[in-house]
């Protein structure tokens, strides 16, 4: 499978329309600098605040792909089957190497785009395509991590069906709260570890 040109998609639901998942671009940057203004959003990620920041942030994530160690994904609401509506979020796979069983996932929704299961749907397809994509390069494990007190972060984990196994230690001044880490519920049973004791499944 050629990495750089992927492509995903993830089904419509009843009240939203389908995902179309794809490498960003220059061309994203109004609109990344656009979504940015949403104060939840910076809150929780790396501030965009101007188109010239968004064009940085854009060739980083072309950067990623090119090295081959981070794959960032544009999130899509699909105007009509393929064809690309509007900017709805970001989903990536991180710290990715070649005989390392373990990567990292994270992601953001857009404000305009909340309550509509945009999230958990992308994170699904970046799920399976991760799987798949990188089998061959010994992954077996995602890990997705969120500040604490990101309830909304720990809601789309758990609708993923990422479990919460491990509660992580404040660590100032990069990581000034603790932390819930959580991993796919086959990882799990893979593993043979067992989710913290009184979270949902």
């Amino acid at each position: 499978m050629d990495k750089n040109a992927a492509r995903l998609e993830a089904d419509a639901t009843p009240s939203a329309p389908s995902l179309i998942l794809r490498p960003w671009s220059p061309a994203d940057t109004a609109d990344l600098a656009e979504l940015y203004r949403d104060d939840a959003l910076r809150r929780w990620t790396r501030a965009v605040n101007d188109e010239a920041n968004a064009a940085r942030w854009a060739h980083d994530q072309q950067r990623g792909w090119e090295t081959g160690n981070r794959f960032g994904f544009a999130v899509l609401e699909a105007q009509s089957p393929g064809t690309e509506g509007r900017l709805a979020g970001h989903v990536v796979l991180k710290n990715v190497a070649p005989g390392t069983s373990s990567a990292e996932v994270g992601y953001w929704t857009a404000g305009h785009a909340r309550g509509r299961g945009v999230a958990p749907r992308a994170l699904q397809a970046l799920t399976d395509w991760a799987f798949t994509t990188f089998a061959g390069d010994g992954l077996t494990r995602l890990e997705l991590l969120h500040q604490v007190d990101n309830t909304a972060s720990c809601r789309v984990a758990q609708k993923s069906r990422y479990e919460l196994t491990t509660l992580l230690p404040a660590a100032p001044p990069a990581y000034p709260l603790a932390g819930h880490l959580h991993v796919p519920a086959h990882d799990l049973f893979q593993q043979g570890a067992t989710r913290i004791p009184g979270t949902s499944s």
